[in-house]
């Protein structure tokens, strides 16, 4: 999949990960706004964020100043010389932004789940030279999230990136919102030139797992950091368990280790190049036993038996799962893997007795 891009050319210093986006989860008062800002220049950011309009799960709630906090920004990046970053969820916030120079814009988890409303946010943006990015669905959908993007570079947006801010979970986890990592490298996968931003405050929903995931995010390789940081988090209007001062932001951006994803050895290739034979003995190894899985459904159909049989499967899941622990290895993902592999069996079995 190709999208017409072009790099998002935001500042950055060499000894920090490429892109460092930091601020409050709202932009509550001028006196907060500036005095975080000022926290956050002296510490060497460059972009700063800040939510004039807040779109929360249930009524009642700060939802933001809405245009009267733009002009905040505004001071802000006059005095500190930062960009401003904030969230567009109408026509009406990007024509505002556009009104104020607002720098960069991103849009929310709940609107990129409406491409109704994702539409409407495109053709407001027809003619916007600043970045936009887009964070994650609420849901663990990528190709609702990818039509977010299409949606927006069909309208000439093409300074864009992604934001990983994590999935809802119906039940308590971990993680406010579960960072489901496999979808943001299939995302890399498909669209290899996209960066992708991390938002380790939205998927950890506390502090103390800010460093955490921010450091799992630069070992895969991904393009930057959305954090939020408050001069008074616990007295946040909004969000106060997912934010740090600048001082922690600062401690916590200065231990991050920042791999490089293009460093190669002989011997990193000599270790993959064993993967590569495992795989196809894996392969032929597969090959043979959907063979035989056939051979049984065949065997299946001259007898008139039922293609699943339940006290089988069970067998087979609790044997392999009693298998990977002696051989070191987690019965879950192992038990994960038979699941498919008898899944994809009865499919075959289907088409002979059908």
């Amino acid at each position: 999949m190709e999208l017409n891009l072009e790099p998002l050319n935001l500042p950055s210093d060499q000894e920090r990960p490429s892109c460092i986006i930091a601020g409050p989860c709202s932009a509550e008062t001028e006196e907060q706004v500036m005095t975080t800002a000022r926290q956050l220049a002296a510490k060497g950011c460059h972009m700063f964020r800040a939510g004039v309009w807040k779109p929360r799960t249930k009524p009642g709630c700060f939802e933001g100043n809405g245009e009267k906090a733009l002009p905040w920004l505004q001071e802000v990046k006059r005095e500190t010389g930062m960009l401003v970053a904030t969230e567009v969820a109408t026509p009406e916030h990007v024509e505002l932004c556009e009104k104020y120079g607002i720098d960069i814009l991103w849009v929310g988890a709940r609107t990129s789940t409406n491409p109704f409303a994702m539409q409407a946010l495109a053709d407001s943006l027809e003619g916007f030279r600043g970045p936009v990015l887009v964070k994650n669905p609420v849901n663990p959908d990528l190709e609702l999230w990818i039509g977010a993007l299409e949606r927006l570079n069909r309208a000439g947006i093409k300074r864009m990136g992604a934001i990983l801010r994590g999935f809802s979970s119906y039940d308590d986890q971990i993680f406010r919102n579960q960072p489901m990592w496999q979808i943001p490298i299939e995302l890399r996968r498909r669209i290899p030139n996209l960066p992708i931003i991390v938002d380790p405050s939205h998927i950890g929903g506390r502090r103390d797992l800010i460093a955490p995931l921010s450091q799992q995010a630069m070992d895969l390789g991904f393009d930057g950091l959305l954090i939020e940081s408050h001069c008074d988090p616990d007295n946040a209007w909004s969000d106060a368990k997912q934010q740090v001062t600048p001082d922690v932001l600062n401690y916590m951006i200065n231990t991050l280790v920042v791999r490089d994803e293009h460093s190669n050895t002989e011997g990193l290739r000599q270790l993959r190049s064993e993967i590569d034979d495992i795989d196809n003995q894996l392969m032929d190894l597969l090959s043979k036993r959907f063979r035989i899985c056939r051979e049984i459904g065949t065997f299946k159909k001259e007898h008139n038996m039922t293609v699943l049989q339940s006290k089988r499967y069970n067998e087979i899941l609790e044997k392999r799962g009693a298998e990977a622990v002696r051989c070191h290895m987690d019965s879950e993902f192992v038990g994960h893997v038979f699941e498919l592999v008898h899944e994809e069996s009865v499919r075959q079995q289907l088409e002979i007795v059908k």
